[in-house]
């Protein structure tokens, strides 16, 4: 059922006498949904203009839902913010999560996504103040819990960029947390070896030179882009087995072996076309991308990315452990990667959540994380309490070295008898240097 009866307006009157003095007086309208396929062609026809990023597209999240958040008794709580004359400002793709007891709205896809935020306007900042932003916020939020279908007991917004595209991410207008983890971008250029040059020093340049050749031992080496569904999903089982080891090795839970989720990443793999820079550069088309690194007959590197918007999304990486581990062939497909990349055209290359030091070796720009967590009713206490517990420890631990180096060797050692605190990052663990 699509909501569009509770459509109401939340007019300038109600956003302060700075919005009135900056605004035009014309009402946004706000509108609930609780169904994703109702909301199939505009919200396709939205994301090609809107700033958003490739998680919050239609073809991400409606899968998210077919094959996680259902089975997680997600209700969609989808909000629309237009104008009288019909253009859209955002799309917010909220649900209510059943699953914890308390209702917990939030992001759809909130845990596995890299990037949880709205999908705006190209000009959303120009007509929605941050005034009135924070009145529209507080109006939707009164609204749902009059309804049934979207009453909830506590809000947790988390992993929300500080920009979307080149505007700032409206929801930072709210009392935020810093998220116990960052992202980091690398902007590319045009040329590989220029760009190798400026982020490798010599010395690790000829270190690397030194790793590929022991590499070569193993096998040919070779680049393998997935070009169709059925590659495309055998390289990503065997990320997907790859990864679990190292994760156990870690200490950490197999991601993989959470409900849906396997199941999810193989119908994303479905979507695997191939690269061109004729057809996407600049394309806000969802493309999904999954390559490997063969030495010989061993796929010693594995990775899944998405380009969008002109723009290269790194989101799985894994590599084989056993002796060729030693030697770096995930940072060898990394390279690759990187390389092809650039040559097709693409300028942006986001290593999407996680601090990981070669994540902060090859990128320029740091962006900034929030997380948003408010009780709404009694209930809503204690989680609400615990999350924001939870994530200052979290960051407490994860910015000082010291401790994080302590946390790591304890849950290598200890995770595989305990279910340590899943990690918000999917990437693989670091190779040894």
């Amino acid at each position: 059922m699509s909501n569009a009866g509770m459509a109401f307006d939340a007019s300038p009157h109600a956003t302060g006498r700075a919005s009135r003095a900056n605004e035009a007086p014309v009402a946004l309208r706000l509108s609930f949904h609780d169904r994703l396929d109702v909301m199939e062609t505009e919200w396709r026809l939205f994301e090609r203009n809107a700033d958003c990023t490739p998680f919050q597209t239609y073809d991400w999240l409606s899968r998210w839902h077919r094959h996680i958040g259902t089975g997680q008794g997600v209700q969609p709580a989808i909000v629309i913010g237009s104008f009288a004359d019909g253009k859209t400002m955002f799309i917010l793709p909220l649900g209510i999560d059943r699953s914890r007891g308390a209702r917990r709205l939030c992001w759809l896809g909130q845990d596995l996504n890299d990037y949880n935020a709205p999908l705006i306007a190209c000009d959303f900042s120009q007509h929605v103040s941050p005034d009135r932003f924070r009145a529209v916020w507080s109006e939707l939020r009164a609204r749902m819990q009059r309804d049934r279908l979207f009453h909830h007991d506590w809000i947790e917004l988390a992993k929300m960029p500080q920009l979307i595209g080149s505007q700032m991410n409206p929801f930072f207008h709210l009392a935020l947390a810093t998220n116990p983890s960052g992202a980091h971008v690398a902007e590319l250029g045009d040329d590989w070896t220029k760009f190798y040059s400026a982020k490798r020093s010599s010395a690790t340049r000829r270190r690397d030179r030194v790793k590929r050749k022991r590499l070569a031992d193993f096998g040919e080496i070779s680049f393998v882009t997935s070009h169709d569904p059925s590659d495309a999903k055998d390289t990503l089982c065997i990320l997907m087995d790859q990864k679990r080891r190292l994760l156990g090795h870690r200490g950490i839970p197999d991601m993989f072996a959470r409900p849906g989720w396997r199941e999810f990443f193989l119908d994303v793999a479905e979507q695997t076309t191939p690269l061109s820079a004729a057809t996407f550069t600049r394309d806000r088309k969802l493309t999904v991308h999954i390559g490997r690194t063969q030495f010989g007959e061993t796929c010693g590197a594995t990775h899944l990315g998405v380009v969008f918007g002109g723009a290269y999304y790194h989101v799985l990486a894994s590599y084989a452990d056993g002796a060729l581990a030693h030697y770096g062939p995930g940072a060898l497909h990394l390279r690759e990667l990187i390389a092809n990349v650039i040559g097709l055209g693409l300028r942006r290359f986001d290593f999407t959540v996680g601090d990981e030091p070669y994540k902060l070796e090859w990128s320029d720009t740091h962006i900034k994380l929030g997380d948003y967590a408010a009780a709404a009713t009694w209930r809503g206490v204690p989680p609400c309490v615990g999350s924001r517990l939870h994530r200052r420890v979290k960051r407490f631990i994860k910015q000082t070295p010291v401790v994080w180096r302590t946390a790591l060797r304890l849950r290598a050692k200890l995770g595989p008898l305990l279910r340590w605190p899943r990690e918000t990052s999917v990437d693989g663990p670091r190779e040894r240097p």
